[in-house]
């Protein structure tokens, strides 16, 4: 089973993307962590994408399908979760292609609704273990008082620069214009689902789950 995570920033892709993994034994696909991997991977692709990163350029649409390529090629056991890709018209179609000539399918796009409002408000007050990648709120879910993480015992909390409201208007900015027209894409394939995002993690979870299981 292959599926597309699709929200906004904020939305709790990741956090579901790593309890589908747990759980489904799929394997996510996620844009930041395979660029970080291939850097240091020593293989041809590997390589360009070191020497883009190295003079400071975008990474292409076509390094990226590249990386997910190899992914694909190497392992389809248990399917994949695309997380923060695609992000484009022109990388969806990309995408397509792709799962056509490795004979694979996308079974679901599964969108993340939420309110402006609300997320803004959710990822202000977000931080991280910067060990395990665990969540955590200063209101819904605050770092524990020991200062361990309460999934791997790191004390390595961390808040991105850009969690604050001025930035993240601007990121949903550049979500809505770039990114939401998906919405309509997958939905005139037939391949939209919605769930709640703003519920907690557990609802969403199994609200994602009978999606899943319904196919």
């Amino acid at each position: 089973m292959n599926i597309i995570l699709l929200g906004p920033p904020g939305a709790g892709k990741g956090t579901q993307a790593r309890h589908l993994v747990e759980t489904r034994g799929m394997t996510q696909l996620s844009t930041g962590d395979m660029l970080r991997e291939a850097k240091s991977s020593g293989t041809e692709m590997g390589n360009i994408v070191a020497d883009v990163m190295a003079r400071g350029d975008l990474v292409t649409d076509e390094i990226v399908i590249g990386l997910i390529r190899e992914k694909i090629e190497s392992n389809t056991q248990g399917g994949f979760i695309f997380d923060g890709f695609p992000r484009t018209l022109a990388q969806a179609d990309a995408l397509s292609d792709l799962l056509n000539q490795t004979g694979q399918t996308l079974d679901v796009v599964v969108e993340m609704q939420v309110d402006d409002e609300a997320l803004v408000a959710r990822i202000a007050g977000r931080s991280t273990c910067g060990s395990c990648g665990e969540v955590y709120h200063d209101v819904t879910r605050p770092q524990p008082e020991n200062g361990a993480c309460e999934t791997c015992g790191a004390s390595d909390f961390q808040r991105r620069a850009d969690d604050n409201e001025e930035s993240l208007k601007n990121r949903l900015m550049e979500y809505y214009k770039k990114t939401s027209p998906l919405l309509g894409y997958y939905f005139a394939k037939n391949q939209l689902q919605s769930v709640n995002g703003l519920a907690d993690i557990d609802a969403v979870q199994t609200e994602i789950a009978a999606v899943l299981d319904a196919l």
